[in-house]
């Protein structure tokens, strides 16, 4: 492909993407994520709640002059819609049943992905109570892939979960809580973070799409059996695997860690620098050292969860194993999902003239709206 006429299918690529660029898939980081922290002292909860403005944007309506942007006089105009929603969508439960929640006013807090509302919460459950069921159906209509992340803590003991999965309350014992349960539960985590992180996913998926082509004479050219596709997959898989595996576990244990800010914005660059590798070929035999070197900065980017969630004392060691474990088991789903059905359309002519470079130039442009966001406007 000449240099011409990749600058011109960025181009154009560039007119599409515009449009999605006010789209919730442009938002810095796609998760939908909430953060519930409570804690249990005899009868009463207190804590808060968390939730992007984007979230409280689908909720309940913030921007009522509809400029685009929410202002304090907007968010003090809502705070009452706001109240009222989240004390019908988060329901608390102790030994008589629910508790009567009283939700404070909002507040403004700033996480790396954006401006997030933070909501006080107290809750009076009548006599003290060993077993807490929480019902949390926040965006459950607006947004079914949001996941509330809890921290809950009682008797000096952490206990976390991905509340929102499943429809109904879930049950949590203040007094002896089940270590097993929390490994499942940062399984689950791992699981969920890879699936709603499409910048982790895009960026596997531009090191896969040639995975099934070999770079002959300046053109792609099908593999022409099976056996090469699966070891170049094997080794950028494990390649990536090895790398975010190694710097999560230090960020996790508190040996290394970089600014939550610095880590999105090299995460974008990192897709960036994948996909148009696709567009103009500089590295065809080498995307597994590519895995690896930029799997480090990922690893910092999956940290940042288990920063939310933190790692409970007595299982710090196998709640990492677990969230690592639910972050290969979500990777590993989606590549035999997808790239079977990529080996069999491999030898199209479509694949290798239109999939690869206009996909890998689309996944570029979105990846750089990413980067300009998270470098120059995080909030």
């Amino acid at each position: 492909m000449s240099l011409s006429h990749g600058l011109g299918m960025i181009r154009r690529a560039l007119g599409v993407l515009t449009l999605l660029a006010a789209a919730p898939i442009a938002q810095a980081h796609i998760a939908s994520n909430g953060f519930l922290s409570l804690e249990v002292e005899r009868a009463h909860i207190t804590g808060a709640l968390e939730l992007a403005i984007r979230d409280g944007e689908l909720a309940v309506g913030l921007d009522r002059d509809r400029d685009g942007k929410v202002s304090w006089g907007e968010l003090r105009a809502a705070q009452s819609a706001l109240q009222s929603y989240v004390g019908s969508h988060l329901r608390l439960l102790g030994a008589e049943g629910p508790c009567t929640l009283s939700v404070g006013a909002v507040q403004v807090n700033q996480r790396v992905d954006g401006a997030y509302l933070w909501l006080p919460i107290a809750a009076d459950c009548g006599r003290e109570f060993a077993r807490l069921r929480i019902d949390y159906s926040l965006l459950r209509e607006e947004d079914p892939s949001h996941r509330g992340l809890l921290t809950l803590r009682a008797h000096a003991v952490v206990q976390t979960a991905v509340l929102g999965d499943t429809a109904g309350a879930r049950a949590f014992d203040l007094d002896d809580p089940s270590p097993w349960e929390a490994i499942g539960e940062y399984l689950r985590a791992g699981v969920w973070h890879i699936w709603s992180g499409i910048d982790h996913l895009l960026f596997l998926l531009s090191l896969l799409l040639p995975a099934v082509l070999l770079r002959e004479h300046g053109h792609w050219r099908p593999v022409p059996r099976a056996r090469p596709a699966f070891m170049s997959i094997l080794k950028i898989v494990t390649a990536f695997t090895l790398a975010h595996s190694l710097t999560l576990s230090l960020a996790a244990f508190d040996v290394v860690r970089l600014p939550s800010r610095l880590t999105e914005s090299a995460i974008a660059a990192s897709i960036i620098a994948a996909a148009l590798n696709n567009v103009f070929p500089v590295f065809t035999e080498s995307r597994a050292r590519i895995a690896f070197a930029f799997g480090l900065l990922h690893g910092f980017g999956f940290a940042s969860v288990l920063a939310d969630m933190g790692l409970p004392h007595g299982a710090r060691l196998l709640s990492l194993l677990a969230f690592n474990l639910g972050i290969e088991t979500g990777q590993l789903a989606v590549v035999l999902l997808v790239m079977p059905a990529v080996y069999c359309f491999r030898k199209q002519l479509l694949y290798r003239r239109t999939v690869l470079p206009w996909g890998s130039a689309a996944i570029a442009t979105l990846a750089l709206v990413w980067l300009v966001q998270r470098a120059f406007f995080p909030s």
